[in-house]
């Protein structure tokens, strides 16, 4: 039996983003992976919070994830 036809939920922006009960859209910030003898505690902790993503670049995510909205 083969899946019906329509729109799909792009799961690697799924994985990435996540959308707030208010509709804003948060992402992790780059550089917390590796190297990180060589960044101070402060801007540790600051990279371990998440970001909220451009308005300019919202409509580029909610795109992908057609069912969250």
């Amino acid at each position: 039996m083969r899946r019906p036809k329509g729109i799909k939920t792009k799961k690697s922006v799924a994985k990435r983003f996540k959308i707030t009960g208010s509709g804003k859209i948060l992402r992790a910030h780059a550089g917390r992976r590796h190297l990180l003898t060589g960044k101070n505690a402060k801007r540790r902790r600051r990279l371990g919070k998440a970001a909220l993503v451009d308005k300019t670049d919202e409509y580029r995510v909610l795109a992908s994830l057609p069912f969250s909205h």
